[in-house]
């Protein structure tokens, strides 16, 4: 069937996917840009036909948030506390592990382990966490702790990040979830999160778990105040760490939710933003 393509601008773009050819990242913009969203869908369904055919992927897990208090203060965190609000919680090694058992059934094939920057929670404890978890539910994969968790545990411990994620792995820990890398642009970061680690930091920390065997999942934050350069800057910086190392199992583009956030004032992603991030991301 021909393909309709009304802004012209596409046609290369077009014939690039067709033959199965890199795009750029001035064709990542006009990506962005067009708005011939139908088209832009259109290519991206025909990458993923080639793919994956009529094939959809999911597994089912469980979120456990060991703890909401966090060290840092991202403008775009409706999540974090300080240890001293009323509201914070940290859980107990016996409260995550009976939490774990809430609901579980044998359909159950993941838990998915993220919480704040605990300014007292140890790599030690974190290890007897997984370590809980693995001996009461050992067929269950623990996909846990972002690079930037990772980073911060790294430094409380006074160890490298491999020698981190080596005792993480070996306590029970199969792979990682994609958190935490935002958008890469240095000055949004400065504006949105910048008690987080830097994108650079972010990248290589993947890089280290990917050389140890812990594929991971990657993200992007989207629609706060960044521009369709700085997503396709992060895109294109994931696809160069993935040409490297293979470790990214999944891309998650994430829409970003202003309520109970400091940038409350912007406005919400609409569906078309939504349908035209998880095209591009394609």
């Amino acid at each position: 069937m021909q393909t309709i393509i009304e802004d012209s601008s596409l046609k290369p773009i077009l014939d690039k996917v067709v033959a199965q050819e890199r795009l750029s990242f001035d064709d990542g913009v006009t990506l962005y840009q067009s708005p011939d969203i139908l088209a832009v869908g259109h290519m991206a369904n025909l990458v993923r036909e080639r793919l994956h055919g009529n094939t959809t992927y999911f597994n089912v897990n469980r979120h456990i948030n060991p703890t909401d208090v966090c060290v840092a203060s991202c403008r775009l965190c409706a999540f974090g506390k300080k240890k001293k609000d009323p509201k914070a919680y940290t859980m107990s090694l016996d409260q995550v592990w009976e939490v774990a058992g809430h609901g579980y059934s044998e359909s159950v094939t993941e838990f998915h382990i993220v919480g704040g920057l605990h300014p007292e929670l140890t790599l030690d404890w974190y290890c007897q966490m997984l370590k809980g978890l693995k001996e009461r539910f050992p067929q269950v994969h623990l996909k846990a702790f972002t690079m930037v968790e990772i980073s911060f545990l790294a430094q409380r411990a006074k160890l490298s990040i491999r020698e981190t994620l080596e005792r993480l792995k070996e306590a029970g820990m199969d792979s990682m979830p994609g958190g935490g890398a935002e958008i890469f642009s240095e000055p949004v970061r400065r504006i949105i999160c910048d008690h987080k680690i830097d994108g650079n930091e972010w990248l290589e920390t993947a890089r280290q778990a990917h050389k140890l065997g812990l594929r991971s999942n990657c993200t992007m934050l989207y629609g706060h105040i960044e521009t369709e350069s700085d997503r396709v800057d992060h895109l294109v910086r994931l696809r160069s760490l993935q040409d490297e190392t293979n470790g990214f199992v999944t891309f998650i583009p994430l829409a970003f939710h202003p309520d109970n956030t400091p940038l409350h004032h912007i406005e919400k992603t609409t569906g078309f933003d939504d349908i035209r991030n998880i095209a591009v991301s394609g």
